[in-house]
């Protein structure tokens, strides 16, 4: 454990998921205390409970949330309880106990419709109940924590502990010679694992002083489709690229509309003295050379399922 002070003591909610087990690992890895609790450990909906979990913390990352994009359109309010009444319990504890809060949302609270990167800015309009859902958990850590309180938004996530794009791409590769796969949609591939690292700087500089609160874009730099990522996942993989066929989304209608840009400028990390995500390929290379992944390119080349 840490015997810095300036480190504090972390709280990491939604610890078991993808993004959850990756800021836990980051912080282990630099020494830093921190305490990983989650579903079935706290209900961030429970007043209570959260004041309780809070005590004696400096740092909150909150990774819980509802993260069914489509089960939302037929479950608003139970994914607003979650998206957003319970990220407003938690920011209006870490208020009451002066706790800075890192929270992530992500780039289903914009449009989607803009042909330039999403400034942090931006005005939102999300195209579904899920983005709705996370939009309200937005404005409650800005309104009642707009010095200590930071949004931290990211999209197309993938990584080793949860269900992903690149990994079931990968098990297909196993079971089907060719997929089509849709290039009209617009974003930025983010590992789940880099995220982790920069949302532990970011949390270090919040500590220091360094960064004020407000919305950060925790997404990849360039940019891609969901045919470009899936492509550059075979390729990477010792697979033929051109085993994945374009198509358009009117081919794959989904219960959620799915925005059509998902691209965000990362300008806020300058003044925060954090470094933006590095490009998506150069993060997808590194993720692919996991064990996890490792095995499921094995798997794919050999022709098994995962």
């Amino acid at each position: 454990m840490s015997t810095n002070p300036r480190e504090g003591r972390w709280l990491v909610t939604g610890a078991a998921g993808m993004l959850g087990q990756d800021v836990m690992a980051v912080l282990k890895r630099a020494g830093i205390e921190a305490v990983g609790l989650r579903r079935a450990d706290l209900d961030i909906t429970d007043p209570a409970a959260v004041r309780a979990a809070v005590e004696g913390v400096d740092v909150v990352v909150n990774c819980a949330a509802w993260t069914d994009v489509d089960g939302a359109e037929t479950a608003e309010d139970a994914a607003t309880a979650v998206n957003g009444t319970g990220v407003r319990v938690l920011a209006e504890a870490c208020a009451a106990a002066h706790v800075r809060l890192l929270h992530v949302s992500t780039d289903y609270v914009l449009p989607g419709d803009a042909s330039q990167p999403y400034a942090e800015d931006a005005e939102t309009g999300p195209v579904n109940a899920y983005g709705r859902s996370k939009l309200v958990g937005e404005r409650a850590v800005t309104e009642l924590l707009p010095q200590d309180g930071y949004v931290v938004r990211t999209a197309w996530l993938y990584g080793e502990h949860g269900p992903n794009f690149v990994a079931t791409m990968l098990k297909l590769a196993a079971q089907r010679d060719t997929l089509d796969v849709v290039d009209d949609q617009h974003g930025q591939p983010t590992w789940s694992y880099a995220l982790a690292r920069q949302l532990v700087e970011l949390g270090r500089a919040a500590l220091k002083g360094w960064a004020m609160g407000g919305i950060y874009h925790g997404t990849a730099s360039g940019r891609t489709t969901w045919m470009g990522l899936a492509r550059e996942t075979y390729r990477l993989s010792g697979l033929d690229p051109e085993r994945i066929r374009p198509t358009t989304s009117e081919a794959f209608v989904r219960p959620a509309a799915r925005p059509a840009f998902s691209v965000l400028a990362h300008d806020r990390w300058d003044e925060a003295g954090v470094a933006p995500l590095a490009d998506w390929r150069e993060q997808l290379a590194e993720a692919l050379a996991t064990p996890g992944y490792t095995a499921l390119a094995r798997q794919a080349r050999d022709g098994r399922a995962g």
